[in-house]
């Protein structure tokens, strides 16, 4: 493994930022009694409605690397703290699904909105075909992350 050159700056930044992100979800769970799992978690569900996806309680938890009871747990320690509902599925009423409230979506947007503000303010500075390729570049690590596992 290469130990200087550009790509090797563009790694550490990368986990620098990598760092900060994560510090400031566990300021976030902090201020709110969470363990950085429930963070996680409501992540998790928001880019599945954000996808338009159903997320059940076993993908929840495969998702995580959660087992069955902490995944039970998890999703009791949620739903008691008023962050998510479980409702039947839409397409097959036999399910039961997981959906975040939107008294959690609001309490992240005050928290998380100012830096995800700054973070589109930052993407417009560049145009679409730098935006495609810092895209790619971010998909390309996230799946290299994934194989890993």
């Amino acid at each position: 493994m290469p130990s200087q050159g550009p790509e090797m700056e563009i790694v550490h930044l990368l986990r620098a930022v990598t760092v900060e992100l994560g510090l400031h979800s566990a300021r976030f769970a902090q201020r709110h009694a969470m363990h950085p799992t429930d963070v996680r978690a409501l992540i998790a569900l928001m880019d599945a409605s954000r996808a338009g996806e159903e997320m059940t309680a076993g993908r929840l938890g495969a998702e995580l690397g959660l087992n069955s009871a902490g995944t039970t747990s998890l999703l009791d320690r949620l739903e008691r703290a008023g962050h998510v509902r479980r409702v039947r599925g839409r397409q097959d009423r036999r399910k039961v699904v997981v959906e975040v409230d939107e008294r959690a979506v609001e309490l992240g947007q005050a928290f998380f909105g100012p830096l995800i503000g700054r973070t589109v303010e930052l993407l417009q500075g560049y145009d679409e075909g730098e935006r495609a390729a810092i895209r790619g570049f971010l998909a390309g690590v996230r799946e290299a992350a994934a194989e890993q596992t």
